[in-house]
């Protein structure tokens, strides 16, 4: 009986360790890993580089699934979906998705790749959604979802990840009355439903959160953060406007709240959202914006660990200076902030945050809301705005040139 015991203990060890990293932010898109034993003593020698590949241009995340690594990126004058193998780096497969897109904020695609059900759903630049295998990158179906609903593409690109909701792949686009949220079938890409507003597109990526006890998609336009139910329903909108449309990051759930964030001096928000006899009721816990706020992410996504979020401030248009912020969820008071940090992205496994920095440099920091605790840092790219991905203590990071794994187990 011990030994079975035993036993049994072991596989839940190496399951929870094992995690796949399937889409945008992770397997509940909130930015966390469930694995465990990664590094808490910096090692002398740094962390080692497994393997380095080529990649390509681009903005695009990486999805993790199966042992295969998935991203998007622009050459040759193309859009590529490729898939490594994430242990040994090989070329799994790329297959051509759509022309080169080019824009004055950077070249080549946005969203991050979803992973599901043996098929990976990637989303280009100028809004063209397709399916392929995941296991040899043959294309099943694909559709310009800003042309079939006569729309434009966003100033900056389209950057929706797309998000999966029973058989439908959802994503935000553009539409005649400006923008929309739209649902397409697993199995052949056709149209399942659509919702359209007059807002304008946004670069966020849609989350389902349970709001006031239902389920629904929560979106974040360019002007407002909307429920939306799972079948394609209005429930409810607060306005939310921000220069240039730059709503970017995923809504979070806090508690029975929601939080908000956006850059360009604009700031944070916890919403409080209530079914009533009249329908749906937006409150706010509490509001930090303007110059004084004391968390405006720009394009990425704070986590909450415990109650504290931890986040990216940036200060003023565009976040010339960029401080990590941990604030208190519950009432926005600022526990520490390491001041002039540097533009970066992250992602939170084993109590630490993993940040990419747009300077190259991998930085392992210890969550703590008493302080700011690094355990080390480390050159590893050109220079990235994506989070980390991590599977099985295999943190994967890009570039515009390259595709990198850097095991990040404790060493014995």
């Amino acid at each position: 009986m011990r030994y079975l015991a035993f036993m049994v203990l072991v596989f839940v060890s190496v399951t929870v360790f094992a995690e796949d990293w399937p889409q945008h932010l992770g397997p509940q898109r909130n930015g966390i890993s469930t694995e465990i034993g990664l590094v808490s003593v910096w090692p002398a020698a740094g962390l080692q580089v497994k393997w380095r590949a080529a990649g390509g241009a681009g903005m695009s995340g990486l999805a993790i699934h199966d042992s295969l690594v998935v991203t998007l990126v622009q050459k040759e004058g193309q859009q590529f979906a490729l898939a490594l193998d994430r242990d040994s780096g090989r070329l799994k497969w790329e297959t051509a998705v759509a022309a080169g897109f080019r824009n004055a904020m950077g070249n080549g695609p946005r969203a991050h790749p979803l992973c599901a059900d043996g098929k990976v759903f990637v989303f280009t630049g100028e809004g063209i959604l397709a399916a392929m295998n995941l296991a040899d990158g043959k294309m099943i179906w694909k559709v310009d979802t800003v042309r079939q609903f006569k729309g434009r593409v966003a100033d900056y690109g389209m950057a929706c990840s797309p998000l999966l909701v029973n058989d439908h792949v959802i994503v935000t686009t553009g539409h005649a009355l400006g923008s929309a949220l739209a649902a397409f079938k697993v199995s052949d890409g056709s149209s399942a439903w659509v919702r359209p507003w007059s807002d304008t597109i946004g670069y966020s990526s849609p989350a389902v959160i349970e709001v006031a006890g239902q389920s629904q998609i929560v979106t974040y336009t360019g002007t407002h953060l909307r429920g939306v139910s799972l079948s394609g329903e209005d429930l409810w909108r607060h306005p939310y406007v921000t220069p240039y449309d730059c709503n970017i990051v995923t809504p979070l759930k806090i508690g029975k709240d929601l939080f908000i964030s956006s850059g360009e001096n604009h700031g944070a928000a916890l919403l409080g959202v209530e079914k009533t006899a009249a329908g749906f009721l937006v409150e706010k816990r509490w509001v930090s914006q303007g110059a004084a706020s004391v968390l405006r992410n720009e394009w990425q996504t704070s986590i909450l660990v415990d109650g504290y979020l931890y986040g990216f401030d940036n200060v003023g248009g565009a976040g010339p200076i960029t401080h990590l912020t941990c604030v208190e969820a519950a009432t926005g008071k600022v526990a520490w902030q390491q001041t002039r940090f540097g533009k970066g992205n992250a992602m939170a496994a084993d109590g630490k945050l993993f940040v990419s920095m747009m300077s190259g440099e991998l930085i392992v920091i210890k969550i703590s809301p008493e302080k700011y605790i690094e355990l080390g840092r480390q050159k590893i790219t050109r220079g990235t705005r994506q989070s980390p991905a991590l599977s099985d203590g295999i943190l994967i990071l890009r570039d515009d040139e390259s595709i990198v794994a850097v095991d990040v187990k404790q060493k014995k």
